[in-house]
């Protein structure tokens, strides 16, 4: 079964193929020569997950999902949440955007954070949703050099390192976006097979 996966994000790209490959045909913007920028301009990680779904569903005709993630922060009020990949900008440089995180940080001691992913699924034209989230802190310096985003800063309960210092393999057993990736599958499971 082909799924198009309405991302540009390289990485979600790979993260989605190393999950969903062995059922799934999976087609990226890429695979698909869309190069433009889908808007997100919503107020909530959902609502974003589920307009880029829709916008690349009434392109193409075809089954697609889409997966919205943020890193929420309790002390920062849940920011930076649906604007994680523009929090210091438009640019959604990943290094600016720790920085900010990490400034705003300094002297506060609670560094409670979630990395929440939805997934919103178009099958057979109609909408569903799935949900992940990982509960964690915010370390004080970034570590390690795999994984994107604010996978440097973030170490998730029970466990000593950052999401940086894991391997793929590893985080694609327990992220957030596994979480949410592992609903979306069960749930083709049931209807596809």
């Amino acid at each position: 079964m082909e799924l198009i996966v309405a991302t540009h994000n390289k990485n979600k790209v790979l993260e989605f193929k190393k999950k969903l490959s062995n059922n799934f045909s999976i087609k990226s913007l890429h695979d698909l020569n869309f190069y433009e920028e889908i808007p997100e301009n919503e107020n909530s990680i959902k609502k974003n997950a589920i307009f880029k779904s829709k916008f690349i569903h009434n392109i193409y005709k075809s089954n697609v999902f889409s997966d919205d993630t943020g890193l929420e922060i309790e002390a920062l009020n849940n920011e930076p949440g649906v604007r994680s990949a523009r929090y210091s900008g438009e640019e959604k440089d990943p290094l600016k955007n720790i920085q900010l995180v990490l400034k705003k940080l300094e002297g506060i001691s609670n560094r409670k954070a979630r990395f929440k992913t939805v997934i919103s699924l178009i099958y057979n034209d109609k909408s569903y949703c799935f949900e992940g989230i990982v509960n964690g802190t915010i370390i004080d310096k970034p570590k390690g050099n795999m994984g994107f985003g604010y996978d440097p800063i973030f170490v998730a309960n029970n466990m000593n390192e950052t999401f940086a210092e894991i391997s793929l393999d590893e985080k694609n057993k327990i992220s957030h976006r596994a979480i949410a990736t592992n609903k979306l599958i069960d749930f083709l499971s049931k209807k596809v097979f």
